[in-house]
């Protein structure tokens, strides 16, 4: 279903319009069935905006997860409306199409990303997308006197009135509007855009895993369905951490491995190969940690400035690849 919107009163930009910026956004919103890898989307909104911000269109569908749709008391999306939208791999085309060629913007984008993501590896397919930009990491860049990171709070500092909270299309909508402010600020202050990569997933499996929060508020909160999907808990590694990995040398079971950012394999089956060849697999970065597998060292996530503080190694995807398939067995 698609619905194209009225064209917004252009508001006056600066006329030094930085050349590095973007020639196009695409303000992404979905409301999903939970919150962890094996959940689906049950609706997305697009809003396309040009290079300054200004709304284009925009296009809003149902999706039929082929499940439970998790928490109705949150987004209002029933059973019974949702059987006869239409799968995901049927509005898979149409979606890319509003997402090509354009940076995709979102409220915790690297949410709203990797759950766009999982959905076209799903279906053999790969979304048109390259680089995300957060609107919350835009408003940490502009200072914005932010009592939180709630899409809320954004809404209220730029006078956009929320309509319909966890409705994909108003909370794009909003964000649309939040957004094109918040990009004439940064034009006008010289502010460089913390656009992120985007790295499409190139192998996936569908499975039970623990599940996470949505940072900045997004209203999931702690949501976890009463025992109608189980979770996994990873095996404790039974070898010792033998100390860092060193450029040039092999991996040794038993080191405390730790992952950062976007990776081209699912993260999920990256772990399982690490616990698989008998290493440590840590949710987070201490001075203990053998090696940081990141694709973006220069990226400003806790695990990697955390990695620099303690003097980590880091290694890319690529290279922990091949280092996983010649992995030294422990001592004794």
């Amino acid at each position: 279903m698609t619905m194209l919107a009225d064209h917004t009163t252009a508001v006056s930009s600066p006329t030094e319009w930085p050349a590095a910026y973007p020639q196009g956004y695409a303000v992404v919103d979905v409301e999903t069935t939970g919150l962890a890898r094996d959940d689906r989307i049950i609706s997305a909104a697009v809003y396309r905006l040009d290079a300054r911000g200004e709304v284009e269109d925009h296009w809003y569908t149902l999706v039929n997860p082929e499940r439970d749709p998790g928490p109705v008391w949150i987004h209002g999306l029933t059973s019974e409306v949702l059987e006869g939208a239409p799968l995901f791999q049927d509005v898979a085309e149409e979606f890319a199409a509003r997402l090509a060629g354009r940076v995709l913007v979102a409220h915790n984008a690297v949410f709203d990303w990797q759950m766009i993501a999982r959905e076209y590896a799903r279906a053999e397919r790969e979304a048109p997308v390259r680089q995300r930009l957060c609107t919350i990491a835009l408003s940490k860049e502009l200072r914005l006197p932010l009592p939180n990171h709630k899409l809320e709070s954004l809404a209220a500092h730029f006078g956009v009135v929320q309509r319909q909270a966890h409705h994909a299309l108003d909370d794009a909508r909003v964000l649309a509007e939040a957004f094109r402010p918040s990009l004439r600020a940064a034009a006008a202050g010289g502010v460089r855009l913390p656009l992120l990569e985007c790295r499409p997933l190139t192998e996936w499996t569908d499975g039970p895993a623990p599940r996470i929060g949505r940072q900045g508020g997004g209203g999931y909160g702690g949501y976890r369905p009463g025992g109608w999907r189980p979770s996994r808990k990873r095996p404790l590694c039974p070898h010792p951490n033998p100390g860092r990995y060193e450029d040039g040398t092999r991996l040794k079971q038993g080191m405390r491995v730790a992952f950062s950012g976007d990776t081209s394999v699912d993260r999920e089956l990256l772990e399982d190969r690490a616990t698989e060849a008998g290493l440590h697999v840590a949710t987070s970065v201490s001075r203990l940690t053998s090696l940081l597998v990141t694709n973006d060292p220069d990226s400003g996530t806790s695990k990697v400035v955390k990695a620099r503080q303690f003097g980590t190694p880091v290694v890319d995807e690529a290279a922990f690849g091949q280092l996983l398939r010649d992995v030294e067995a422990a001592d004794g």
